[in-house]
């Protein structure tokens, strides 16, 4: 008879002999395909971070990843796919605020939970939002912004891409940072918000940098600030909201990051963030990012864990307070 000191004994040894075994794991990785959703159409900002990312890797490695566009939801679906694949590092997302902090506030039924399900790998970027006016428009600051809006609330419009967007939400954010109200305006897309705000139909409009960038360089638009904690390279000259006496302390980025199924060998994420962090340390890469407006972050595991749990109890609060719900 086997006495259980004996079968203590056995599993301790088997267990003990499989620690080499994810060592040696995360030494061989990746010895195949590696698949990177991102869970939106093709061109797009996520897109273009993912692909970037996955051509670096391979030409500086010889990692072979394959993007896959998996869109739906609201980034909902292709996350979901990620989170239903098997845990052993070849199958990645590049998932960003809205589907990672956002969407299980939003979504009652959410299939996934971004806390449980996934594991943190690295933060890749992140894109701030701009506040723009037209280039003849009568506020020429936030704080003409902010007079008008105490003047008479409601009296100045705020246009934004999509209910429960980032850009929408920054905008809740903002109202309730600064005790103002605007006359919020849903679009469908940026295109026919950016034609009204040149045309003075709308006052003021909330969307990425990358959006707006063009229009701005032109001179079409003007902008009168910025969601992230520091200025932008792009443009300098634009305030931070956080820098101003009405909105201290604000910040609202759409950051992306990339993270893998819950359960993935530690080896495995910590060699992936090894490597995608020396990608972002490449100055090519850093130049095209902050052309376009974005910022190049990086960073540990848990930084992007800790990141995730701040910025999901940061946007729930934003969401239960402007009630802000989906139809």
């Amino acid at each position: 008879m086997i006495s259980f000191r004996t079968l203590f004994a056995c599993g301790l040894m088997t267990a003990l002999m499989g620690l080499p075994g994810l060592a040696n794991a995360a030494d061989n990785y990746p010895q195949r395909v590696i698949k990177l959703i991102v869970p939106f159409p093709p061109g797009g900002g996520t897109d273009m971070f993912g692909r970037v990312v996955a051509e670096k890797l391979t030409n500086e490695f010889g990692w072979n990843i394959v993007v896959e566009n998996r869109p739906g939801a609201g980034g909902n679906i292709g996350v979901d796919a990620a989170v239903k694949s098997a845990p052993n590092g070849y199958t990645i997302v590049l998932g960003q605020t809205s589907n990672l902090a956002i969407n299980p506030t939003l979504y009652p039924n959410l299939p996934y939970d971004p806390l449980k399900d996934l594991t943190p790998i690295v933060l890749v970027a992140a894109s701030p939002i701009v506040l723009a006016v037209g280039a003849d428009s009568q506020y020429k600051s936030l704080a003409d912004v902010v007079a008008a809006s105490r003047e008479k609330p409601e009296s100045v419009s705020l246009g934004f891409s999509g209910n429960g967007t980032v850009s929408h939400l920054a905008g809740a954010f903002m109202q309730s940072t600064g005790d103002i109200k605007f006359m919020m305006v849903p679009y469908k897309g940026a295109s026919f918000a950016i034609t009204d705000l040149m045309g003075n139909r709308i006052d003021m409009y909330m969307s990425s940098v990358p959006t707006l960038l063009g229009s701005i360089q032109d001179k079409k638009l003007r902008a009168l600030g910025v969601t992230s904690s520091k200025r932008v390279g792009v443009l300098p000259d634009v305030p931070t909201l956080g820098e101003t006496k009405d909105f201290q302390g604000y910040e609202a980025i759409t950051w992306f990051g990339l993270l893998a199924p819950s359960g993935t060998p530690q080896p495995i994420i910590a060699k992936i963030n090894d490597a995608v962090n020396k990608v972002l340390d490449d100055e090519s890469v850093v130049k095209k990012l902050e052309a376009e407006g974005s910022i190049v972050l990086g960073g540990t595991s848990e930084q992007f864990k800790q990141r995730l749990a701040s910025d999901t109890e940061l946007w729930a609060k934003i969401i239960r307070d402007a009630g802000v719900k989906l139809n």
